[in-house]
């Protein structure tokens, strides 16, 4: 009966974890460039107690949080500052932490300082990891492997000067996670080496890869199962009870 309650505790500990990544999801369905969150990985075990298995089980995770690499849909929104990935990749940027991460976000402008940054107030980096220092312009333009180049605010339409090159990176091989924070990083919280093997275009945004409908669903779903594993959990206890009551002795 101990081992029965643990499983649908252990249950509802899963369905937990399977509920906020979906809440993330709908949370961030209208974020350009977000990667779905998936539940963290994890299993069940046994504890042992004295060289003999008990009937206690409990859910271990790695502590990691995985993503979807799925591509997103680019729309073609026409502004010149937006940027979009048409290939597996990342850009670095510099959240306001300070820890150099990785990013899809495409959605640029210029802060107070002169610096390029995403939606998000995060810094983009060149491709020596450095924040990009944007001077007044009338025109933006970026070629496929990340050139930027502007007209300045003064200067005649139509000719450009080279600012600075956007960093990227393919990430091939690497095994990525989303920090406590949210953020891309490899699993010791270091990032990819500088590549500048993505491909982009100018004038469009990578959308979510978030399917709303799907990550509804999934959500009644979550919420159905934990209902019944609360349920579960009352019938041991309910067994337990009437057991309890029939190893009763009778009194004299």
């Amino acid at each position: 009966m101990d081992r029965m309650i643990h499983t649908a505790l252990n249950t509802l500990k899963n369905l937990q974890n399977i509920r906020q990544a979906t809440a993330q999801n709908l949370a961030s369905v209208d974020i350009p460039g977000f990667r779905k969150d998936l539940p963290k990985e994890g299993r069940s075990v046994f504890i042992n107690a004295m060289d003999s298995a008990t009937a206690r089980i409990y859910n271990l995770e790695t502590g990691t949080t995985s993503f979807s690499e799925k591509q997103g849909v680019l729309r073609q929104l026409g502004a010149q500052t937006d940027v979009a990935i048409m290939s597996e990749g990342y850009f670095f940027v510099e959240p306001k932490n300070g820890e150099v991460a990785l990013s899809r976000r495409g959605d640029f402008s210029v802060n107070g300082e002169g610096q390029l940054i995403n939606g998000a107030q995060e810094l983009m980096l060149d491709d020596g990891l450095q924040p990009i220092e944007m001077p007044p312009f009338s025109e933006f333009r970026i070629s496929e492997i990340g050139e930027i180049s502007v007209t300045p605010m003064d200067g005649p339409s139509g000719i450009f000067q080279d600012v600075a090159v956007l960093g990227t990176t393919s990430a091939q091989g690497e095994e990525l996670t989303k920090g406590e924070d949210g953020q891309i990083r490899r699993l010791d919280g270091t990032v990819p080496g500088v590549d500048q093997q993505v491909k982009l275009v100018q004038g469009a945004l990578e959308a979510s890869n978030v399917d709303a409908v799907s990550e509804l669903v999934q959500s009644i779903e979550a919420q159905r199962q934990f209902e019944m594993g609360v349920k579960f959990i009352k019938m041991a206890e309910d067994i337990d009870r009437g057991g309890a009551e029939l190893m009763r002795l009778p009194q004299g």
